[in-house]
């Protein structure tokens, strides 16, 4: 998609990325319409990326993943965007709920839920955001209090990705309300447990494909061997530990979903006729698109540096929000521009710049909102 071939490809990648975009054109891009229409992707599209090894893909074979990095979940990130995509949320499952196992979990836990989120049996969902808590994670309302053997969970979540089809659901909670972040916890929480209820699938202007639900916590019961990890009072410093990746993950849909833009726009505009000749021969859509370019080059340079630092290890906080805040800014820009020389076709269902252009707005919100990661970069100043 990009111009220039990006640093961190290799022929590995290279192979993926054709696995993945035959994947996408024969299992998802024909089905797009109805994922929209019933809110949520079949469930068996999980299991058909399992047999062919796209979920899990930077977790280690030990576990049943497919041994790679995250340059191997950019690749299918970027497949997914190409067929303009935002239903199925593999990106979530597969570099943030995985992770956190990866990282925090004890062995037992990572043995029983690994694999089978990467053959497609569990599908993942974390459930950070509360109807009167977004972006503040410390203010989660939340409980997980400790009855003998078992934390017993009150509470309830909101805009959950991958909610109503979830399996396994991370679930932030206080397990000492007094102690504010030094009190927060993470807990496994299976979707068959009894008080658990999912809520409505949420009625969004974007993304409607996507299954983002409500969560409901009355009473739930669960081992205390379901706290990830050993100690109690983690949650809050693995979530900052985890978040740069998300960021990151949502800094590489927004280039993805730009250079899409792009390419979408010049076949319309060459193919289009208006007054005697191509759209694309006005002086206003060359200039308009030569902007385009520039920026989806310039948001490709910033991620494929950031995605290097990545897979050494050495980015920095403060670098992501950047990358995240931008990246999103200027896709949303892009796809404004570009549904603009569509003209009246631009804000039709049919054509995928519309659906473009309302699924990329909540990139501004999601995963710490743009006003979050500007306060995160002043602070390093």
């Amino acid at each position: 998609m990009a111009a220039n071939r990006s640093s961190w490809m290799n022929e590995d990648l290279d192979a993926l990325r054709d696995l993945a975009r035959a994947f996408f054109a024969k299992e998802v891009e024909p089905n797009i319409e109805k994922y929209r229409d019933q809110h949520h992707v079949d469930r068996e599209l999980w299991n058909k990326a399992g047999e062919l090894g796209l979920l899990c893909l930077s977790i280690p074979e030990a576990y049943g993943g497919g041994g790679g990095t995250f340059a191997h979940e950019t690749v299918l990130m970027e497949e997914q965007a190409r067929v303009v995509d935002t239903s199925w949320g593999v990106s979530l499952h597969n570099g943030i709920v995985a992770h956190y196992l990866l990282a925090y979990g004890t062995e037992e836990q990572k043995l029983a839920w690994l694999p089978k989120m990467a053959s497609g049996e569990v599908v993942g969902a974390i459930a950070m955001t509360e109807p009167g808590t977004g972006s503040d994670l410390q203010a989660v309302k939340t409980k997980a209090l400790r009855d003998g053997d078992d934390y017993v969970i009150n509470g309830s979540k909101t805009f959950i990705t991958n909610g109503a089809q979830a399996d396994l659901i991370i679930v932030v909670a206080k397990t000492d309300p007094t102690q504010g972040a030094a009190g927060t916890s993470l807990i496994l929480v299976e979707g068959d447990r009894a008080g658990f209820r999912r809520g409505r699938v949420l009625d969004k202007i974007g993304q409607k494909g996507q299954d983002t639900s409500e969560l409901f916590f009355e009473d739930v019961r669960v081992p205390v061997t379901n706290l990830l990890g050993t100690t109690e009072g983690q949650g809050f410093i693995q979530l900052m530990q985890q978040l740069p990746q998300e960021r990151l993950i949502v800094a590489a849909g927004a280039v993805a979903g730009m250079e899409v833009a792009l390419d979408h726009t010049l076949r319309y505009t060459k193919e289009r006729q208006a007054f005697g000749r191509a759209v694309f021969g006005f002086q206003n859509t060359k200039f308009k698109l030569a902007e385009v370019a520039t920026e989806a080059r310039i948001a490709r340079v910033f991620l494929d540096d950031c995605i290097e630092k990545h897979l050494r290890g050495e980015l920095d906080i403060p670098t992501v929000a950047m990358a995240k805040w931008w990246c999103t800014d200027r896709a949303m820009n892009v796809a404004d521009t570009c549904l603009q020389l569509f003209g009246g076709y631009g804000y039709m269902t049919e054509y995928p710049i519309s659906r473009m252009w309302v699924d990329n707005r909540v990139q501004l919100i999601y995963a710490g909102t743009n006003e979050i990661m500007k306060e995160i970069i002043a602070r390093s100043l």
